[in-house]
């Protein structure tokens, strides 16, 4: 897509595109704030808005409401989904949407109606939660991509995961697949055909907040254990490109919204791509392994979340991301960077072990650069700044594991 296609969507001009979705609607736009952009230069942007909406009362007044918007450009099926308002001025075609009506998650509205819940627990064989009145949570939304909502009573929980239809019957076999070799992941408790699968909820803390707060965390030999329990049959899964052989992807998302760091951007995917090419993708790995999908119990792994991306890859790759996210965490403000900074490090010297050191350095590399979309994605304050910051990172860790 163009710059100004990503403009239309963040820029001043979405002021009247959400103003007049929200006036179909019969409410009166207040205020707009950009919450997540999802931008793919030469395909489509995907923004998340937060607003507020003033909606006719039936009391004494107007309320004022909190709303998260959607809007996308780029792609056309959105435009074709019942409740979608498209807004076309002959050059661009818009299609906006309230959460939950998210055009390519069908099954959203569903998830985030507690009656509807209660009643698909009882069909899908979770009458424990049904059994209501049913609390619902958002824990995660990405626009056309994905959802996370915790249904909760107060004698038990579940979370309902959105993806989209096609999706779904994938995202069951990963977890059953996982969950029937012994492997500490959500069981699979039912779905349905629209796109949301059931999973039952994992004892333990996130590990987030044991690195986040200083508490105890796995030492590298544990990760590197929970690894090896990965079944083969993971390999003979569907391949997905690693985060590091994505990484010209992202050094354009990066380009397309910092011109200034285009060219820095492009030639590190290029030094990555260089030294990451031909190694097979023929190992059982998890796919996305980092902090926040894992659970821990005093400092020992008691789960492993989000299997999505379960599939044959590097297990270097696994090990780098977890790297990446949590030297990513220290470039956070408010964080606590030198302490960060050495777990990262203390376990990429663990994990050099075994694997591949300069292989190692690379792919951890290649997800901090896919890690410094970050900034504009969730639209930080100073997000140019710090995407500078992390571009610096990847530099660094590129050069090799710090001794």
């Amino acid at each position: 897509m163009a710059q100004n296609d990503l403009d239309l969507l963040t820029g001043e001009d979405a002021t009247e595109l959400l103003a007049t979705a929200v006036s179909t609607a019969g409410g009166e736009l207040v205020d707009w704030s950009v919450r997540q952009v999802d931008h793919r230069p030469g395909r489509s942007t995907t923004v998340a808005y937060r607003a507020r909406v003033r909606w006719a009362s039936t009391g004494d007044g107007a309320k004022v409401r909190t709303e998260t918007l959607g809007a996308s450009l780029g792609r056309p099926g959105d435009q074709k989904v019942p409740g979608v308002l498209t807004l076309d001025d002959g050059e661009h075609a818009v299609a906006v949407w309230r959460f939950p009506g998210d055009p390519a998650l069908p099954a959203l509205a569903t998830a985030y109606d507690a009656s509807a819940v209660a009643a698909l627990l009882g069909d899908l064989g979770v009458p424990e939660v049904a059994r209501g009145p049913v609390t619902l949570k958002v824990r995660a939304y990405r626009p056309t991509r994905r959802a996370v909502i915790e249904a909760s009573t107060p004698g038990a929980r579940v979370f309902l995961k959105v993806v989209r239809p096609d999706k779904v019957d994938d995202l069951h076999a990963r977890h059953a697949l996982l969950a029937n070799a012994g492997l500490p992941v959500p069981k699979p408790l039912g779905r349905n055909a629209d796109g949301l699968l059931v999973i039952a909820p994992l004892a333990g803390e996130s590990m987030r907040h044991a690195v986040r707060d200083g508490g105890p965390v796995p030492s590298a030999e544990e990760v590197v254990t929970l690894l090896g329990r990965l079944p083969d049959a993971v390999a003979d899964l569907p391949l997905r490109t690693s985060w590091s052989e994505n990484a010209a992807h992202y050094a354009s998302v990066i380009g397309a919204a910092l011109p200034a760091e285009a060219d820095r951007a492009a030639h590190l995917a290029e030094a990555i791509a260089a030294r990451i090419a031909g190694q097979p993708a023929d190992q059982p790995t998890h796919g996305d392994l980092y902090e926040a999908q894992v659970m821990l119990d005093a400092g020992h792994i008691t789960g492993l979340l989000d299997v999505d991306s379960a599939g044959p890859g590097r297990r270097a790759d696994d090990l780098a991301c977890l790297v990446a996210h949590i030297e990513t965490l220290s470039l956070l403000r408010g964080w606590d960077e030198p302490r960060l900074h050495a777990l990262a490090v203390r376990y990429a010297r663990g994990f050099q072990d075994v694997v591949d050191p300069a292989e190692l350095s690379a792919r951890i590399a290649g997800v901090l650069l896919s890690l410094a979309t970050g900034p504009h994605r969730v639209q930080e304050a100073d997000w140019p700044a710090q995407t500078s910051n992390r571009l610096d990172a990847v530099e660094r860790w590129f050069a090799g594991i710090p001794g």
